[in-house]
């Protein structure tokens, strides 16, 4: 059980032990094989549903566990120790970014039909925004949907949408009329049929998460999948832009802070020149380093996180916890691959820490996933 550091309790230590050991039994063993494959099966969200855990922070009605963020932030550290962050890619884009539009703006009949089916692991969702043309400058959309008797036809082009392949519904957001800027957006819940087209895309790190590039050729969408109110979508994309980045900096937080614990366990235990690693002062001294980057981005993400579970509006200090937080990891895990060495740089089983490269890949996503770092620096500039 590890020490007690607000924002959370005891509760939520509770929360971690469990769902650590449901990690470590069930997820972690396979995790080198998933990488492998590039896919992890759909059976992780129907065995994480059974543990309650794709619902924690969703109301009891709906099939939830009527819990809050601070449960769903615990959820998110301890997914690092899969050891695999193509799998904690999918599980989070599942809990953290398609469904929550769903919990806040969906109908009840909304909720009944893909919310509940996702927390019981029946149903995968995706979100589709990002396209060719449009990442974070959103107002450049082009995917339309063009009203017809009942609903819309939607086509046009998304991509690097994560669950892209598997997903079974997709949050989408589209243009709604000809008007150029935010103004025009929507967002409709378009299902997997036929004219959703998938094409995976293959990338450096999380392996095992399946992206894709996903086509909309004349897909019919019924008037009931609207999401929110016709043309206002731009405020459903900023309503979860703060989570989104939060969580991606507890995943660094949590990645960091595993990636460190069996990096001085490594270097306790590796004996070079008669001693251990960890008895020669320039690793002692990188150690320190690492243990004092980990702590940093620790205080400043739970600081954002304790405002943000308070009801403020921390933009500023979320875009602070995103931006230190992606970058340091990924440094931090290159130093750990430093002290691994050789070990450190082998694939697959072999060597004693097939975890260490696969961390240094999947790390390097983080200063462009979720908002570039680039952005954050924008937007705290306009801020400050």
């Amino acid at each position: 059980m590890n020490q007690l550091t607000p924002p959370f309790s005891e509760e939520h230590e509770e929360l971690r032990a469990s769902i650590r050991g449901f990690i470590e039994r069930e997820l972690t063993p396979h995790a080198a094989k998933w990488e492998e494959d590039e896919w992890f099966p759909n059976e992780v969200f129907t065995k994480m549903a059974g543990q309650g855990l794709l619902g924690l922070k969703y109301p009891q009605q709906h099939g939830g566990q009527g819990g809050d963020y601070l449960h769903e932030a615990v959820l998110i550290e301890e997914l690092t120790r899969i050891g695999s962050g193509g799998t904690a890619a999918g599980i989070g884009a599942h809990v953290n970014i398609a469904t929550p539009p769903i919990w806040k703006f969906g109908s009840v009949e909304h909720k009944r039909t893909y919310l509940e089916p996702a927390i019981r692991g029946e149903k995968i969702g995706a979100l589709a925004i990002t396209e060719p043309g449009a990442g974070s400058d959103v107002a450049a959309l082009r995917t339309r949907a063009t009203p017809v008797d009942g609903g819309w036809v939607v086509n046009g082009e998304k991509t690097y949408i994560t669950n892209g392949v598997r997903a079974d519904f997709m949050v989408t957001a589209v243009k709604t009329t000809e008007e150029g800027g935010h103004h025009g957006i929507s967002f409709l819940i378009v299902e997997r049929q036929e004219g959703v087209k998938s094409a995976a895309l293959h990338k450096l790190g999380w392996r095992a998460s399946d992206t894709a590039t996903i086509a909309f050729e004349d897909v019919f969408v019924p008037a009931e999948n609207l999401l929110g109110a016709e043309h206002e979508g731009f405020k459903l994309i900023m309503a979860n832009f703060q989570w989104e980045r939060l969580a991606m900096a507890l995943g660094s937080v949590g990645a960091m802070r595993v990636a460190w614990e069996r990096t001085a366990q490594y270097a306790g235990e590796r004996e070079t020149f008669g001693k251990p690693l960890s008895g020669h002062q320039a690793i002692r001294h990188k150690l320190a380093d690492m243990a004092t980057s980990v702590y940093t981005c620790q205080c400043v993400t739970y600081d954002a996180l304790r405002r943000f579970v308070n009801g403020e509006e921390p933009l500023k200090e979320v875009s602070m916890a995103k931006l230190l937080t992606q970058r340091a990891c990924f440094e931090l895990m290159d130093e750990c691959l430093q002290i691994h060495g050789g070990a450190g740089y082998m694939r697959g089983d072999s060597g004693p820490a097939p975890h260490v490269e696969r961390a240094v890949r999947d790390a390097r996503l983080g200063p462009i996933g979720g908002g570039s770092d680039e952005i954050m620096r924008e937007i705290l500039g306009r801020l400050l």
